[in-house]
Parts: structure tokens; sequence; C-alpha cells
């Protein structure tokens, strides 16, 4: 029973998400291999997550913070990660909310196609989901930013994401595509390139940090190449930070 209101409240909250959310146009589909592929891009805040659900062209799952799919684990992350930032004097306002959103958290991140990712010996199951979703002809969608600045349009990688691929091969025999893809909210696009793949000819850890410079080199050509725009960043900052699409401007 549970289950099934769950389910009922996602599809609701996914609806309701679909009327409201600007449409997205995606570009580049073409660019897409036969294979299943691991499309990553920049996460937009929550547009990179909400445009994947709603527009990516092709059956998907999409990695998601594991704190976000368990009812006691979603207040601290939630906090941390989206509101930390905010003035103090309301800072008050953002744990009570943190709270208040859990529930419909757990609903929508365990029913939206998602996998969870964490950073501790669960990460074991991240992977080994990620392979079978693969090997299940989808692709997996992944955003792996982080605090860290790299440049005006997206913030450096945590590279392990990347050891799907050796996975993968193992299992398949068969080199993973990388694919990227720029959410971008202003021009409301969907930009995808062309992949970028992995070599099962060179160790894993001699590869990871030349992939996602590739992908992350490829992603900010991709929104270079748009009309001048300006950029959602990673970070949740005031609109008035947020910076263009034109370096230096």
């Amino acid at each position: 029973m549970l289950q099934t209101i769950q389910r009922t409240v996602y599809r609701f909250c996914r609806w309701l998400v679909w009327v409201f959310y600007p449409r997205i146009t995606v570009e580049g589909a073409e660019n897409l291999p036969d294979e299943p592929v691991v499309a990553v891009g920049n996460h937009a805040q929550m547009n990179g997550p909400i445009t994947s659900v709603l527009y990516y062209p092709r059956k998907r799952k999409t990695w998601c913070a594991g704190q976000m799919m368990r009812l006691k684990e979603v207040p601290a992350y939630a906090y941390q990660d989206f509101w930390s930032g905010k003035p103090k004097a309301v800072r008050w306002f953002y744990k009570i909310l943190s709270y208040l959103i859990a529930p419909l958290c757990v609903c929508i991140f365990n029913h939206a196609d998602t996998i969870g990712v964490w950073r501790d010996g669960r990460i074991i199951n991240t992977f080994k989901q990620t392979v079978n979703a693969l090997k299940e002809g989808s692709d997996v969608v992944i955003f792996p930013e982080c605090p860290e600045e790299h440049n005006h349009i997206v913030h450096a990688f945590q590279e392990n994401f990347t050891d799907v691929a050796k996975l993968y091969y193992k299992q398949t025999g068969e080199a993973l595509p990388f694919v990227p893809i720029y959410v971008c909210p202003a021009l409301r696009k969907l930009v995808i390139g062309k992949p970028v793949y992995y070599d099962p000819q060179v160790p894993i850890t001699s590869q990871r940090h030349d992939l996602c410079e590739k992908l992350m080199d490829a992603i900010t050509a991709l929104a270079e190449a748009l009309p001048e725009h300006t950029v959602v960043p990673y970070p949740n900052l005031p609109k008035s930070k947020y910076p263009s699409s034109r370096k230096g401007q």
C-alpha cells in the first residue's frame, strides 16, 4: 500500500514539474552512439536532474545522492548541500524546511529511476547497479561536479565515477562511451556532445583525470558554442553572481 501511494505521489509531482518547468529543447541527440552510454553533465543546481528526468532522449537512470533516498539522512544532507550558505538570520528556517521536505524527497528519489550514490562502502552497490543498468540497455546520467572551481562553465569533477568503465569492460568486453551534456536553463536547451571512450589498455588510475578533463572541456565547448547566456552554476549562489558563458564577462 505504501509503495502504491508513493508511486502515485511521485507521478503527480512529476506531472506538476512537467507542467510548470520551462520546455527544454534537446540538441545533438544524433551524437549518442547505439550502445548504452554514461552521460556526464553540469549540475546547474536542480536543473540538471530535472532535465534528465523530463527530457533526456533515451531510457536512462540518474545518479543521485543516496542520502536523499533515506528518511533519516535527508535533513542533514539537504541543509548542508542546498542551504548552508544562506544568511545566518534565515538558516533556522531552512533547517526546519530540511525536515519538512524529507518524506517527499524519499518518495521522489526512490521512484525517479535513480541510482543512489554513497561515499562509504555502499558505493560498491552504486557501481553494480550502474553496470547492470548499462547491460540492460539503459543510459546512466551523472552530474559529478564538486565545490572546487574549474572554470566559468563547470566546477571540477569528482573523478571516481569513471571507474564504472573498468567494471563494465570486465563484464562485457566493451569500451564504455562517456557523453558530455550541457544543461542550459537560460536558453532552455539540453545539448549533447560527441562521446569520449574509455581505453581498456590504459589503467583506470591513469585515465580518470584525463577522461574528466576531456569531458569538462567538451561541456565548456558546448556552452561557449551557444549564444551568450547566463550559466547556472553548481553552487547555490545568488543570481547576481551567476557567470556569463563568455569568459571574463
